[in-house]
C-alpha cells in the first residue's frame, strides 16, 4: 500500500504569517520616519570686521587726463635762399643753444659780399674828394674868390657822397647777415626732430623753408581741461564749506604715466585760460614742472592730480563697506545691541579704495566693513579684529600648495 503524507496545515500558516507580519512593521517604522521633519542646524554668525566712523578734515586730489607741450618749440627755417650743403646734427638728439644744425653753400653770399665791400669803398673815395673839393672852395668863397653857386655846388657834392657811402655800408652789412645765415644754428638747447630739408635741396624762405624744429625739454608744460560742470559744482562745494581750495588757488600738480609709476617732480599751475573754448567747452589749465631727466616729450597723454584742496569734517569709508541696493547704496550700521542695521548713504567721490559719505553716517558710528555681503537685518555678528583676520589669511596662503 503507497504511503500518505499529511501536512500540518497550521504550521505552514504560521510560518507564512510571520515574515508578511515582520514587512508589514518595518514599512511602518520606515513611514512614520518620512513624517518627521529634520531638524535644522543651528545658523553661524558670519565674521565681520567692523570701524567706528570719523569726520575729520581729508586732503582730496582731482585726477584729469592731460597731455604734454613743449616750454619751448622753435621752427628751424631758412632765413635766405640757396642750396643747402651739410646738415650738421643727428637726428633726435639733444641739441645745445648755438649749435650748427644746417650749412649752405656759403659762395654765392660772400662774392656778393665782396661786391658790396668794392662799392663802398668806391664811395668812400668820391666823398673823400668831395671833402677835400669842399675844403679848398669854402675860403675863397669868403674872399669872393668863386661864385656862390660854386660853393654850393661843393656843399651838395660832399653831402651826396657821404649818403653815398652810408647807403653803401647797408649794402655790406646786409651781405654780411645773408653770409651769417647760411650757417644755421639752434637757439635753444633741446631736442631735435627730424630733417625736412636733405643735403642739395635748394631751400628759400617762407613755408618751404622749414628744416626742422627744436623742443625744449626742460621745464615742460602740462595742459588738462575743466569741463563747466566741474567748475560749476567745485565753486557749489566751495560755497557750501562742504570742500576747501589752497590759498589764491596755487595747487601742485603731480603727473602719473601710462604704466601707474608717477613723476618724481612736481608742479605748480602757473595759467588759466580766460575764457571757455569754443571747440570743446571746457576751460584749459596749464602747469609747468621741471623734466631734467627728459622723462617727458611733448604730446604725451598723462594724467595730472591736482593737490592741495581739502573736504573739511568728511567722512570716508572703504568702498566694500557700501553695498548696491535695490535703489540706493547703503551700509551696515551696527547698533547699541551690536546687530546690524541697513542704513541708506549718498556717496560722494572716490579716493583711493574709500569714499566719501556725503549723507547718512555720524561721527562716532561703527558699520561693517569686511564680510558685510553675509549679514542680514538683526542678525548676530561675530566681529573680529581686521588685523588678526590679515595674518590668519596670509598664513591659510602660505599653506596652500
Amino acid at each position: 500500500m503507497g504511503t500518505v503524507l499529511r501536512v500540518d496545515t497550521r504550521m505552514v500558516r504560521r510560518q507564512v504569517t510571520v515574515p508578511i507580519v515582520c514587512c508589514l512593521v518595518s514599512l511602518l517604522s520606515l513611514l512614520a520616519g518620512c513624517d518627521k521633519a529634520p531638524t535644522p542646524a543651528a545658523r553661524h554668525a558670519p565674521d565681520v570686521t567692523v570701524m567706528t566712523v570719523t569726520a575729520r578734515d581729508t586732503p582730496v586730489t582731482f585726477e584729469f587726463v592731460a597731455q604734454t607741450t613743449s616750454f619751448r618749440e622753435v621752427e628751424i627755417r631758412a632765413r635766405v635762399a640757396g642750396f643747402l650743403e651739410k646738415r650738421l646734427y643727428t637726428e633726435g638728439d639733444l641739441v645745445k643753444a648755438g649749435q650748427t644744425l644746417f650749412q649752405m653753400d656759403r659762395k654765392p653770399f660772400e662774392a656778393s659780399l665782396l661786391s658790396a665791400q668794392g662799392q663802398l669803398a668806391q664811395q668812400q673815395a668820391r666823398w673823400e674828394v668831395a671833402k677835400a673839393t669842399l675844403a679848398r672852395v669854402r675860403p675863397l668863397a669868403a674872399q669872393n674868390a668863386v661864385s656862390k653857386m660854386d660853393l654850393d655846388n661843393a656843399i651838395g657834392e660832399e653831402r651826396q657822397t657821404r649818403a653815398s657811402v652810408l647807403a653803401a655800408e647797408g649794402t655790406v652789412r646786409t651781405e654780411q647777415l645773408n653770409l651769417s645765415y647760411t650757417t644755421i644754428n639752434s637757439p635753444l638747447t633741446g631736442l631735435s626732430s627730424f630733417a625736412k630739408k636733405q643735403e642739395g635741396s635748394y631751400i628759400s624762405p617762407g613755408e618751404s623753408g622749414l628744416l626742422t624744429t627744436v623742443s625744449q625739454m626742460d621745464p615742460i608744460y602740462v595742459n588738462f581741461s575743466l569741463s563747466e560742470n566741474e567748475i560749476l559744482k567745485y565753486r557749489d562745494e566751495v560755497a557750501k564749506g562742504s570742500l576747501k581750495f589752497p590759498p589764491r588757488s596755487e595747487f601742485f600738480v603731480e603727473v602719473v604715466l601710462a604704466d601707474g609709476s608717477v613723476v618724481p617732480e612736481r608742479g605748480t599751475v602757473n595759467f588759466t585760460a580766460p575764457s571757455y573754448s569754443r571747440d570743446t567747452g571746457t576751460f584749459l589749465v596749464r602747469a609747468v614742472l621741471a623734466n631734467p631727466r627728459a622723462q617727458l616729450r611733448p604730446g604725451q597723454f598723462v594724467k595730472a592730480r591736482a593737490i592741495g584742496g581739502s573736504r573739511p569734517n568728511a567722512i570716508l569709508v572703504p568702498q566694500k563697506a557700501v553695498l548696491e541696493g535695490a535703489k540706493s547704496r547703503f551700509v551696515w550700521v551696527v547698533n547699541a545691541d551690536g546687530k546690524p542695521e541697513q542704513r541708506v548713504v549718498e556717496v560722494g567721490e572716490w579716493q583711493g579704495d574709500n569714499w566719501f559719505i556725503n549723507q547718512g553716517l555720524r561721527a562716532g558710528e561703527r558699520i561693517v566693513v569686511d564680510g558685510a555681503i553675509r549679514v542680514t537685518p538683526g542678525s548676530a555678528l561675530n566681529i573680529v579684529d581686521p588685523q588678526a583676520k590679515a595674518t590668519q589669511a596670509a598664513n591659510d596662503s602660505e599653506k596652500r600648495p
